[in-house]
């Protein structure tokens, strides 16, 4: 068997991108609760500047970046429809984590961001998301499935964390991105664990 070497143009990145997803109710789920001290809330129409700040502080070490590239009036029409539900997790006032589902697929529910804060890291609070996620999403009897995707620059964890709820992956594609660094869509430093694309 023989690699195939496909030329990277500068300012491009790969990423491997796995699609998984989860096609029937596992049943109760287990009980991660929040970490002490901290509350889920909903926003029921998000204020763009915020979200983005939390895209950007809790995506920034995994080059989170889509959201990030769209402009007021296509943000407001994802985060304001009612089909697009985001809670977010507070310690006091201060922001911990988001969990953002996406029911715009009649039958379908996709966690389109399941993300913590990098100090809330490791503390359960993920676990915690993603119990309330399975709940919401297969408290629903119209939801017949619930998916999500990861990719090679997400946290290494990722993927092992998604399968240990008992999603399973279906597709893997490969995509060459524009690297968000070298617009400014996020700092040079963001994501050290990953060279900048540049030549």
């Amino acid at each position: 068997m023989t690699a195939e070497t496909v030329p990277l143009p500068a300012g491009k990145l790969r990423e491997t991108v796995t699609y998984l997803d989860m096609v029937a109710s596992p049943g109760p789920v287990s009980d991660r609760p929040l970490p002490p001290g901290l509350t889920l809330d909903r926003a029921d129409t998000p204020d763009l500047d915020l979200y983005r700040d939390l895209q950007r502080t809790i995506g920034e070490s995994w080059l989170w970046r889509d959201r990030l590239l769209l402009d007021d009036a296509a943000l407001a029409a994802i985060l304001h429809d009612p089909r697009n539900e985001l809670r977010i997790a507070r310690d006091g006032g201060a922001p911990a984590g988001i969990l953002e589902l996406d029911w715009r697929q009649p039958g379908e529910v996709e966690i389109s961001f399941l993300g913590v804060l990098p100090r809330w890291i490791g503390r359960g609070l993920g676990g915690a998301l993603m119990t309330e996620a399975l709940r919401a999403a297969w408290g629903d009897p119209t939801t017949c499935r619930v998916w999500l995707h990861t990719c090679t620059s997400d946290h290494p964890g990722a993927l092992a964390f998604y399968r240990s709820w008992g999603f399973v992956p279906y597709r893997r594609e490969v995509e060459v991105v524009d690297d968000p660094r070298l617009s400014g869509i996020l700092p040079r430093h963001a994501a050290p664990h990953i060279p900048l694309a540049t030549p």
